[in-house]
């Protein structure tokens, strides 16, 4: 089974009672989980309570305790709403008899409206899939930071990345399915982001960093099967805390999804 063939199996959620489902880990998992998989997880639990014409639109999420990858999670959806054009769920996720993860997800009827989009979306090519070294098609999904090199480097930097990201295998015509996936990748680089103006400045074996809260905003349909790009920046970080922003564009420059998220970047020196 290739890691995208596990994360579709990962989504395939088992229902153990009324509003009450169970999910399962990577097999190779040996540390805390990763919180795109809880969130994308998440999702799909609570699209199993609500009507298939509805479509998640939005999400909030907390991340309460690290993930325990030697148990299951079970997920439990508390139905707030069911309206004609918007539904309300939330999610609490857990482990060991208490809450690793709360999420709350609108849905709504896809209706016509006005529409339109700030033009400036950044000018960058799709990467060429067949020169990437394969290092890089070890996980679920390709990515490709743009200036990756100059990433590396242990030098201040401006807090701001663009990493191109693609399904690492063919997802099936399902967009809450894509949706899901979406959600799953977009947990990735936000952190590392925050810290790029403190290179240098940091042991990062000496550094707490987790997940702290998460939202994304779905604008328009989703395509995990072709390049996306995830445009990230953090305009603050304090307190032991960095916050960053991304959206996500179409190889054409058409905005689908915006992220933000704020996390711990604790100093254990």
């Amino acid at each position: 089974m290739t890691p995208f063939e596990e994360l579709l199996e990962l989504l395939d959620l088992e229902a153990i009672e009324h509003n009450i489902f169970r999910g399962h880990h990577p097999a190779a998992r040996r540390k805390r989980l990763f919180g795109g998989q809880i969130i994308a997880q998440s999702l799909i639990a609570a699209a199993r309570t609500v009507a298939t014409e509805h479509l998640p639109h939005s999400l909030h999420a907390y991340f309460l305790r690290p993930g325990d990858w030697r148990v299951p999670v079970v997920f439990e959806v508390d139905r707030i709403r069911d309206g004609k054009s918007f539904t309300t769920r939330r999610v609490v996720v857990i482990q060991n008899g208490g809450a690793i993860f709360t999420m709350d997800i609108s849905f709504h009827r896809r209706e016509q409206g006005l529409s339109h989009q700030f033009p400036a979306a950044p000018k960058y090519m799709a990467p060429d899939e067949n020169k990437m070294v394969e290092g890089l098609k070890q996980r679920p999904f390709l990515s490709f930071r743009e200036d990756h090199k100059s990433k590396l480097q242990q030098t201040p930097q401006t807090p701001e990345q663009h990493v191109w990201i693609k399904a690492n295998g063919t997802a099936p015509d399902d967009r809450l399915l894509h949706m899901a996936l979406l959600a799953f990748e977009s947990d990735e680089a936000l952190l590392g982001t925050a810290r790029l103006p403190h290179r240098g400045h940091y042991d990062h074996e000496k550094m707490q960093v987790a997940s702290l809260d998460h939202s994304i905003w779905f604008h328009r349909d989703v395509n995990v099967n072709g390049w996306l790009l995830y445009a990230l920046d953090s305009p603050s970080s304090s307190h032991a805390r960095g916050y960053t922003r991304g959206e996500i564009y179409t190889q054409e420059g058409i905005l689908v999804a915006s992220c933000m998220q704020e996390g711990l970047m604790r100093s254990l020196q």
